[in-house]
């Protein structure tokens, strides 16, 4: 995904910045706690369409070893 179309994007629901996961193929916002979609290289930018983060994703931590 194109970084300064990353860059001009911001979550609609806490209007922070984004971040992008190649693996998941999903632009996130800590604020929130939410993962937008990228689909075939375009962002769905819907809160009903977003994911909502593991409280361990939200913050950037590792999810404990089993």
């Amino acid at each position: 995904m194109d970084k300064e179309l990353i860059a001009m994007l911001i979550c609609p629901v806490s209007h922070s910045e984004l971040t992008y996961d190649r693996e998941r193929q999903e632009l996130k916002s800590s604020v929130s706690g939410l993962a937008y979609p990228v689909r075939d290289g375009i962002p769905v930018m819907l809160e009903n369409e977003a994911r909502i983060m593991p409280t361990e994703e939200k913050l950037g931590k590792a999810a404990p070893a089993p």
